[in-house]
């Protein structure tokens, strides 16, 4: 076989690649491990920033985005019996949010894909990508019927994820890790019960951190502060809500529950590898970067990375022009960097820290109060949430831009 592009991942990363190159004329072939129904029905992300949905709708995939998304303009920071409100459309100049899960972003993308005769592999086995530092890389693939595939590429797109094939096929040597594990998971649920509120909760509390997001008019998204090394079996119905009723707690609010269906615990980490290619392999999204979820950047940080590498493989691929294609990593990496910071920050500020004394408590708080009653400190966290550097459309010359 042969394609321009060979893509590894049909997650977010991997399928907006493909719709990018294919909306310029560059042929892809998109391969992965997992079955169609796995990659549409994974439980993660859900907030959208303001230029990731407008790269969407340029893209002609924003539809049901705005039917059925919820358009936020900030959000709330809770702490000490007290709960804020940031007004992002205030603070940035009118930009905003869209509350709109990756999960319905992923079945736009491949509903997309398929409807255009994408070649898309799912219950491939055995995935190699070979001969990177040439001109034409090969990804060999044993697909779902057992037939062996060799596929010379113009290039190929690790868009694989954290424990993909892609980044370590990259020799020994080239690549710089940065790598920081946080001593606190997240337990998250999906609820059957309208939300109890009108925009995300971030709140601070002696137990620990607990987020209150959301799905649908009639499905709550909500998320507490665990160890690690919790265990979901320690967490029957009743000891959750009890938990999310504490630390959500404020005179006159009230929390409503309802049935849980889907739970999970998820630990969080910082990973970096520079750079972001090698030869013509490059890596985007969670093959290259992890990012704690506490500032809602992993899905942003994956849709900014393809915006930049179709721009980049448009350019070389159908006008011979490798600037752009040199510059991917040092680009990408500058927002990966902001964006790491950020969710550090926020997790650190939100997050109660094992054995934390008296003191760090006093100081978390007092950096709370600091973010919500300071224009300028709370300008920054609104611009770092919304997406900052806010994300460069006009190279792409998309139709709906």
């Amino acid at each position: 076989m042969r394609t321009q592009v060979g893509i590894v991942g049909a997650g977010p990363a991997g399928l907006l690649l493909s719709h990018l190159l294919a909306l310029h004329g560059i042929d892809s072939v998109v391969v992965d491990h997992r079955s169609r129904e796995h990659i549409v029905a994974r439980a993660r992300a859900g907030v959208l920033e303001h230029g990731s949905a407008r790269l969407l709708r340029a893209a002609g995939l924003g539809a049901r985005m705005d039917r059925e998304g919820i358009e936020h303009g900030g959000i709330y920071l809770q702490y000490d019996g007290v709960r804020e409100h940031l007004d992002f459309r205030d603070l940035t100049g009118g930009r905003t949010v869209m509350v709109y899960a990756q999960t319905e972003v992923v079945k736009d993308l491949v509903e997309a894909r398929q409807a255009a005769g994408a070649r898309l592999e799912f219950e491939v086995a055995d995935t190699r990508v070979d001969e990177l530092d040439s001109r034409h890389p090969v990804l060999r693939y044993t697909a779902a019927d057992g037939v062996r595939h060799e596929v010379v590429c113009d290039v190929i797109a690790g868009c694989d994820g954290f424990h993909g094939v892609c980044r370590p096929s990259i020799p020994d040597g080239v690549l710089r890790v940065f790598d920081r594990d946080y001593p606190y998971a997240w337990l998250g649920i999906l609820a059957q019960v309208p939300p109890s509120t009108d925009e995300l909760i971030y709140a601070y509390h002696p137990d620990g951190f607990a987020l209150h997001s959301l799905r649908s008019p009639q499905v709550s998204r909500l998320y507490l502060q665990v160890d690690p090394d919790e265990q979901l079996s320690a967490w029957p119905d009743e000891r959750i809500w009890e938990g999310l009723r504490r630390r959500f707690a404020l005179d006159g609010w009230e929390l409503a529950d309802g049935l849980i269906f889907d739970r999970s615990i998820t630990p969080m980490r910082s990973f970096v590898a520079e750079p972001m290619r090698y030869g013509r392999l490059f890596l985007a999204g969670d093959a290259a970067h992890i990012v704690p979820p506490t500032g809602a950047k992993g899905l942003n940080l994956a849709i900014a990375d393809v915006t930049v590498l179709a721009e980049a493989l448009v350019a070389l691929l159908r006008d011979g022009r490798p600037e752009l294609a040199d510059a991917y990593s040092d680009e990408c990496l500058r927002r990966v960097w902001r964006a790491t910071h950020f969710s550090r920050w926020m997790t650190s500020m939100l997050h109660r820290a094992p054995g934390a004394d008296a003191m760090r408590e006093q100081l978390r708080l007092s950096q709370l109060r600091y973010t919500t009653a300071s224009r300028a400190a709370a300008t920054s966290l609104a611009e770092n949430y919304v997406g900052y550097p806010p994300l460069r459309l006009d190279g792409l010359d998309l139709p709906g831009a």
